[in-house]
């Protein structure tokens, strides 16, 4: 019978974390749930350890320091895979992804796509909570990269995505050269240039609320350089 995952990489989530657990359980009761947390100092491990206690199909990959979200990604890959699932979808914890969209990216992949996004730019989809300036730079971090990289996809960067096993086992066949958010666009061209099928399916991403945003000037580098990088090898 297949088997399907949310993995929701964590790094000082402790505001946000119980609370989407309780979300994700009662609008997709059948999915398990790997929280990946890097050593959170304010005790986001604590809180899915406790609730462990109380919620079977929840589970932790508690890691000792803070890796990155690309290292975060493979890890919970490598766990579903070995695990026997069939499908992975990974999710930010600060409720910028809404829940309710899960079954709509699984039901996506178990209609034949390797890979669906939960996709701000494609119709139907949508931001709140974000200033024109942001809007902006995100924008054109997506222009940029489908320009450069030459993709399909309209949202280059967006972390709520499911993979299908076929893709999962392509992917953890070599390690990312990314660490942080621009492991992203490498994963995206990766599944693109190797064929695989790829579907976007519309969101209304919220910003964060709670918490504060792990994005920085430095991450925005990053991505640029991985950008370049994997343009140069086209």
């Amino acid at each position: 019978m297949p088997r399907s995952l949310v993995c929701i990489p964590t790094y000082n989530e402790a505001a946000n974390i119980l609370p989407l657990i309780e979300r994700i359980a009662q609008v997709a009761p059948d999915l398990d749930i790997l929280v990946v947390d890097d050593g959170s100092p304010d005790g986001t491990g604590d809180l899915v350890r406790d609730r462990m206690l109380k919620e079977a199909r929840l589970n932790i990959l508690a890691r000792p320091t803070k890796q990155g979200l690309g290292t975060a990604y493979l890890a919970g890959f490598a766990y579903g895979l070995q695990n026997g699932y069939t499908d992975i979808a990974t999710m930010d914890a600060d409720f910028s992804h809404p829940p309710e969209r899960l079954p709509a990216l699984f039901d996506a992949v178990n209609g034949g796509a390797h890979l669906s996004i939960g996709s701000r730019y494609v119709p139907g989809g949508a931001i709140e909570g974000w200033g024109p300036g942001r809007r902006l730079m995100s924008a054109g971090a997506n222009t940029l990269a489908r320009t450069l990289l030459r993709l399909r996809t309209h949202d280059c960067t967006a972390g709520y995505r499911c993979y299908s096993q076929r893709s999962l086992q392509f992917i953890v066949t070599r390690p990312l050269r990314s660490s942080g958010y621009s492991a992203l666009i490498e994963l995206l061209t990766r599944c693109e240039r190797a064929g695989l099928s790829i579907i976007e399916v519309p969101i209304t991403f919220v910003d964060r609320v709670r918490g504060r945003s792990k994005i920085s000037e430095r991450e925005i580098l990053r991505a640029l350089v991985t950008v370049i990088r994997l343009a140069g090898r086209s």
